[in-house]
């Protein structure tokens, strides 16, 4: 064939090419939470490379104006034809122009709406959902406290003519009166032709609300259908509970760490959390179904299609962090339609898409069973699968220890380690401790993994923290709070309120605060809090509740006095007598025989984790061979980097992955956006954040330039807090 017969031919084709080449780099939206229906954090645009990436600089960065000391930004944000969707630390929802970072119009929930200004509690919001109706309707939907808003994205204001002038209330739909349990909307939900699916947050502690999986009409905010995650009589799963009467009172089982869809065969997957109260399961005992499972439903009917159980009859708050990734496979020359969760173990388990069944081994293992608190019965079988490999390490001994700190302190943490229960996974929690490794923030947690279906990989970052877990009797508090419900009873045989507030800070807030209220974990200090509280404002805080923590309206107002008496160190009204005439019957259910003593890391006297590092990896994992192809220790803390130590960092918020052969990942503690090589590791860029960015990035392009965009939010870890989204481009 001659020469310029060959070009006329090929000529339309590579025009077609070009075209769509520049069609991608000219439309690169980012328009769902993790970047697809599948969530797999995945960007096809080329622009950025591996030989150009060096070059990357920060062109906008946009301020919300209303952050604090103690204020977060966890948002994968949305960007779609040009326009930048995100939220702020005070929930206020927003739009840029994706291109300058100008700002377009922000909605702003706790705007007072006829006279009347609604109390807003600030959860932690990771995202938004948007749908397309058509060019004039467009629609974001969040949640900003306990409501799911509908919000016009064109213009920033409300739908009025969806749910309740614009919002539903998510305490609503779940079958029984929840009204004073907490309930809030973390991560978004996900749209399926003209339903938005919604999961939720509820408290950890015994009185929590059901965590149900609700669909509801993008147009009207009715709800089309339910899936009950703790099953009703008659339905799959009922059985697995010894109670009958579980379905009515017990809560969690919530897909708070959101979802992912296979769109083509209509097919929803949803990480179910574990039941409550999360430490002891005496009052749930069973397998606790659909308790830490991967699940998948139709989509347009909520129906069950398949299950697996990942944890049975969970006492470690091992819930699955973050949604299934559905992926496509190569094994034993056959391509395989999966999923693919990640546990805070370091699990993999890859399981078949059409029945859920494990394409690898996953073999039930016996597990201890000598637990310390009676009236607990443990399952005698976990499944551990058997083929693919951890990506975390899964027990601590003395040899792990960390030897980086002076000798007075490595004795300290060998003493300490010495009287807990330690060595392997799920060991039963008892009243002297049991470490838990990884952490009850993983492993991995809820930025989830990347995936690139060109190479097979699947990208994760995990955290390596040991944690403490110590259980206490609860009795104590029970006969206080019992003694100030007796209407007889004589004044002088009544408790005073800070023996009262005790009590109470005890059952509901112990656990994260800690038993000396000296804080744990993420969870802030409150010794010396009443110097930024006072009364009224602390009796507004725990009514609304803010971030991570749950608004007590199950607290009567006499309970939430004495509690703020104790809290706030109030020595003048912690001496009268506690008078609990409001008080309301406590469901049985909810009266725990034991409670944590909170959410502690195990660390040095310095506040080093007591494990030698890497205290935060990042792994790529070849999910057709099965094997680890590169892992790299994923943050620094400055005064060891300068000691030659790159010891990792906890991390939260998760990797993209590019067409353009780059890995992207912010996370660290210490503020830094990252570009690594996605195929072999090497890390390629990396830049200074005005804050730690604590979220996933989001890649996109507008007008042929190709962006990458990152909340910092800061806040978590001890670090200052941040109010700002911050762009990089090539120059």
């Amino acid at each position: 064939m001659r020469p310029r017969l060959l070009i006329d031919r090929l000529l339309p084709l590579l025009l077609l090419l070009a075209a769509c080449n520049h069609a991608r780099e000219t439309n690169g939206n980012w328009s769902v939470y993790g970047g697809s229906p599948a969530n797999t954090h995945y960007s096809p645009l080329v622009q950025m490379d591996t030989g150009n990436v060096g070059q990357l600089k920060k062109v906008w960065e946009y301020h919300t104006g209303d952050g604090d000391s103690m204020s977060q930004i966890q948002v994968n944000a949305l960007v779609i034809d040009g326009v930048l969707y995100g939220v702020s630390p005070r929930l206020k929802l927003f739009a840029l122009d994706a291109n300058t970072g100008q700002m377009r119009w922000v909605f702003d929930p706790a705007k007072p709406v006829n006279g009347d200004t609604p109390r807003i509690a600030i959860n932690a919001c990771r995202g938004v959902a948007y749908y397309k109706g058509g060019a004039e309707d467009q629609r974001l939907f969040y949640s900003a406290g306990s409501s799911l808003y509908c919000v016009d994205a064109l213009t920033g204001s409300a739908i009025p003519a969806w749910g309740d002038s614009g919002k539903i209330d998510l305490h609503n739909d779940l079958g029984r009166d929840i009204k004073k349990l907490y309930v809030a909307g973390t991560t978004p939900g996900i749209i399926y032709k003209d339903l938005i699916i919604v999961g939720d947050r509820v408290d950890e502690e015994a009185a929590a609300a059901p965590g149900h999986i609700r669909a509801y009409d993008v147009h009207t905010g009715k709800l089309r259908w339910i899936f009950h995650t703790i099953p009703y009589p008659g339905e799959e799963g009922y059985a697995s509970w010894d109670d009958t009467a579980a379905y009515k009172h017990l809560g969690g089982v919530n897909a708070w760490g959101g979802f992912s869809l296979d769109e083509e065969k209509g097919v929803l997957f949803a990480p179910v959390g574990s039941a409550s109260y999360d430490f002891y399961g005496g009052k749930r005992l069973g397998n606790d179904l659909f308790a830490n499972c991967v699940l998948a439903l139709d989509a347009a009917t909520g129906r069950r299609i398949w299950h697996f159980q990942t944890v049975h009859h969970d006492i470690w708050d091992r819930d699955p962090p973050t949604a299934p990734v559905p992926v496509t496979i190569k094994k034993d020359g056959k391509e395989i339609a999966a999923v693919v969760q990640l546990a805070k173990t370091g699990f993999i388990f890859l399981l078949d898409r059409a029945t859920g069944q494990p394409i690898y081994p996953v073999e039930e293992r016996p597990v201890p069973q000598d637990s310390a608190l009676p009236g607990e019965r443990l399952s005698p079988t976990q499944p551990f699968p058997a083929v693919l490999p951890v990506y975390a390490r899964q027990s601590l001994t003395e040899k792990d220890l960390n030897t980086l700190v002076p000798d007075t302190s490595y004795q300290d943490i060998r003493r300490r380690l010495a009287g807990y229960h330690t060595g392997r996974l799920f060991i039963p929690p008892g009243k002297a401790g049991t470490v838990i490794f990884p952490g009850f923030d993983g492993g991995a947690e809820w930025g989830g993994p990347a995936y690139d279906q060109e190479t097979g990989l699947l990208y994760v970052n995990a955290n390596e923290m040991p944690w403490i877990l110590t259980m206490v009797d609860a009795k104590k508090t029970e006969e206080v709070l019992a003694a100030a419900d007796n209407k007889e009873a004589v004044p002088d045989a009544r408790p005073t309120v800070g023996q009262a507030g005790r009590a109470l800070y005890a059952a509901n807030c112990q656990v994260c605060h800690g038993a000396n209220r000296q804080g744990g974990g993420n969870f802030p200090t409150l010794v010396g809090v009443q110097k930024k509280y006072n009364a009224d404002q602390f009796l507004t805080l725990i009514s609304s509740g803010r971030r991570m923590m749950p608004a007590f309206k199950q607290l009567s107002e006499a309970e939430k006095g004495a509690l703020a008496a104790f809290v706030l160190d109030n020595t003048a009204g912690q001496g009268k007598p506690f008078v609990n005439a409001d008080k309301q019957p406590e469901d049985p259910y909810y009266q725990m025989p034991y409670h944590a003593t909170g959410y502690n890391k195990f660390l040095t006297k310095e506040g080093y984790p007591a494990v030698a590092p890497p205290w935060g990896t990042l792994t790529a994992i070849d999910l057709n061979r099965g094997v680890i192809v590169w892992k790299d220790t994923l943050g620094d803390y400055p005064e060891l980097k300068a000691r030659g130590i790159h010891s990792g960092t906890e991390n939260y918020g998760g990797p993209v992955v590019t067409a353009g052969g780059l890995l992207f990942i912010a996370a660290t503690s210490d503020a830094r956006l990252r570009a690594y090589n996605k195929r072999t590791g090497q890390l390629l860029w990396e830049a200074e954040l005005p804050a730690a960015g604590f979220a996933t990035p989001s890649v996109y392009a507008v007008d042929g330039r190709q962006y990458v965009v990152i909340a910092c939010g800061g806040g978590k870890l001890h670090k200052k807090s941040g109010d700002s989204y911050t762009a990089f481009a090539l120059p």
